[in-house]
């Protein structure tokens, strides 16, 4: 067995790591679809200003989507999962859906649906309506160019753009009008993109959910669901008895999906969730469960994954991204712990050092002995011996 000091707040105790759980998982079809919303690798060997450019190491990246589909989950590429809009830019975006895309067609049966937004176009005073619909187009145009599904995400332009309810009506309704398939339409919540505070014209969630509904219901026929990152599990239940029957509520909540996906006697959540990234062998092992109506062992299976998700997500949770990228390497997915942007500074030695407890809970060390040697080296550059 393999012991490592860990710091808690009471000082350094000693920790010892568990094996790792073997998941059954089986092929897909799964009872719920569920995408995982995937990190980039940073490419830590190129020329760059590290906090400002956005250098990727495309052959990890990719190779990360393979391991995911390897499990029958499905991709959801160039999320903010991806740190896009977060030391991704449009142009990196582009590039990774069109390799992401490539690569899903020579893996048989590999699901992935792509983000379309606006975030080349700078939020301002000058910027109008007209011109966040304009590059809305101009995104979706690019991923159905690829041949890509698009996940349709919240606009930082719009939310700033917009005067009232009415200008987000006119926004979607002009790109759902256009779009050649079904897409999956993003509500991100302002916990997660401080920017998109207010979005739907409200800055109450339920009353903005009013809004989202008149748009999708005016639309149903172009939307395959939507996605709401909300972190409210009474929010999103709302919304989903009231969606029209073709359209799916995909949860968002890494709070509380385990129940969400679960579902009621009402109905059930697919999933769209950033967590579904590192802990992606639950992930199998549970809905593998789940299509063999053992609730028992898909309960069993998820529940220690939620204090690590939990943890992950806390505030500010928009350097959830940070635990994301930790995880990949402490199970050998990538040769760092380096992310574009800088963003691994965004969290404490304390942070990480529960991060490594929780994932030992849920058995996702997958070599325990790699893994407690990164951290300790993730120890030593924080001066703890």
């Amino acid at each position: 067995m393999t012991t490592i000091n860990l710091p808690t707040p009471e000082g350094l105790r000693p920790f010892t790591v568990s094996p790792p759980r073997l998941f059954d998982t089986a092929l897909p079809p799964y009872p719920r679809v569920a995408f995982a919303a995937a990190h980039v690798v940073a490419d830590t060997l190129a020329e760059q200003d590290p906090w400002l450019d956005a250098k990727v190491d495309w052959d990890r990246t990719i190779a990360f989507r393979k391991h995911l589909w390897s499990l029958g989950l499905a991709v959801a590429e160039a999320m903010d999962t991806a740190q896009r809009g977060m030391g991704l830019d449009w142009n990196a975006a582009q590039q990774l859906i069109r390799l992401s895309l490539d690569a899903a067609r020579d893996h048989p049966g590999a699901v992935i649906a792509s983000g379309a937004g606006t975030d080349h176009l700078a939020p301002g005073p000058d910027v109008t309506v007209d011109d966040v619909i304009q590059a809305y187009e101009e995104q979706c145009e690019a991923v159905e160019a690829m041949g890509g599904r698009i996940i349709l995400m919240a606009s930082r332009a719009l939310a700033k753009a917009a005067k009232s309810p009415g200008d987000y009506e006119r926004v979607y309704a002009r790109i759902l009008g256009a779009v050649k398939q079904p897409v999956i339409i993003h509500w991100l919540g302002e916990m997660f993109d401080p920017a998109l505070e207010g979005y739907w014209g409200n800055h109450d969630h339920m009353a903005a959910m009013e809004t989202a509904l008149a748009v999708i219901h005016a639309h149903a026929d172009k939307v395959d669901g939507v996605k709401i990152s909300l972190l409210d599990d009474q929010k999103e239940i709302a919304m989903r008895r009231r969606l029209p029957a073709a359209v799916r509520m995909y949860t968002g909540d890494d709070f509380n999906y385990a129940e969400l996906i679960a579902g009621d006697e009402h109905g059930y959540s697919d999933a769209l969730l950033g967590i579904f990234d590192p802990i992606a062998p639950a992930v199998g092992g549970a809905l593998a469960s789940l299509a063999k109506n053992d609730l028992s062992t898909f309960h069993e299976i998820l529940a220690p994954t939620v204090p690590l998700s939990r943890h992950i997500f806390k505030a500010p949770t928009r350097f959830y991204k940070t635990g994301v990228v930790f995880m990949a390497w402490l199970n050998g997915h990538q040769d760092h712990f380096v992310m574009v942007g800088g963003q691994q500074s965004t969290r404490s030695i304390q942070h990480f050092s529960e991060l490594f407890r929780l994932a030992d809970a849920a058995g996702l060390l997958a070599d325990p002995e790699q893994a407690a040697h990164r951290m300790r080296t993730l120890l030593a550059l924080h001066g703890v011996g």
